[in-house]
């Protein structure tokens, strides 16, 4: 019976040695698996390892991911108020309305809201429409401002109102002359760096330039100016 205990011993610890093997190969193999899984799947460890590209305890609770952000942000735009007006002619009278109406002193019997209008559309025609063939002159520039039926008649209306306003800055002096078809504005100046300065702006700088307008439309709207 000797022989048969010792092969049984030797059989006994050759399969615990496979065992111990088998369980020593399996558990780096549980651990890989274990962090590759994604928040929410069953834990193969006492310990699980957090999906790659998450750090320790940052694990995102269910429904905070990005569906979740996107989800708030959605909400965050439907209790949002939209703040452009859409049309500018449109967002500069809102402004003037909300100045009269926060206004104690505005004098509703003299308020023209139609004339800001009628010279925002003055403004669009002579801005957009306008033909400006500029040359330069002694000491400036002229702008020869042509157009026909409406464009024509808001480049009368404007440019001659707005040449006063230029002769008032920077030292320049700007005049007008009617020509068949528009108008002739010449904007001269003494000092050499102004007369670069008029041949750079151009018509259209030369329009926008100083900030008559803003007060004059409101000076409109509340009946007190006109071109």
């Amino acid at each position: 019976m000797k022989p048969f205990t010792r092969a049984a011993g030797v059989a006994a610890t050759a399969i615990a040695l496979a065992a111990f093997s088998a369980f020593a190969l399996i558990q780096p193999l549980r651990a890989a698996s274990t962090e590759e899984e994604c928040p929410g799947a069953a834990p193969m460890m006492d310990h699980p390892m957090p999906c790659h590209g998450q750090m320790p305890g940052m694990v995102q609770p269910h429904g905070q991911g990005t569906t979740g952000m996107h989800g708030r942000h959605a909400g965050q735009m439907a209790g949002a108020t939209p703040t452009l007006p859409g049309q500018d002619a449109f967002g500069a009278i809102q402004e003037i309305v909300r100045m009269l109406q926060a206004d104690p002193k505005t004098d509703w019997s003299k308020v023209n809201l139609e004339a800001l209008r009628q010279h925002l559309i003055d403004m669009n025609e002579v801005t957009l429409k306008a033909d400006a063939l500029e040359k330069p002159v002694d000491g400036g520039l002229s702008i020869a401002l042509t157009g026909s039926g409406r464009t024509l008649a808001a480049i009368e209306r404007m440019i001659p109102a707005h040449a006063r306003e230029l002769s008032r800055l920077n030292g320049w002096s700007a005049k007008t002359e009617a020509l068949p078809n528009g108008v002739l504005l010449t904007v001269t100046a003494a000092d050499q760096k102004e007369v670069q300065h008029i041949r750079g702006l151009g018509f259209i700088g030369l329009l926008v330039s100083g900030s008559h307008h803003q007060r004059h439309h409101l000076a409109m709207a509340k009946g007190e100016f006109s071109h």
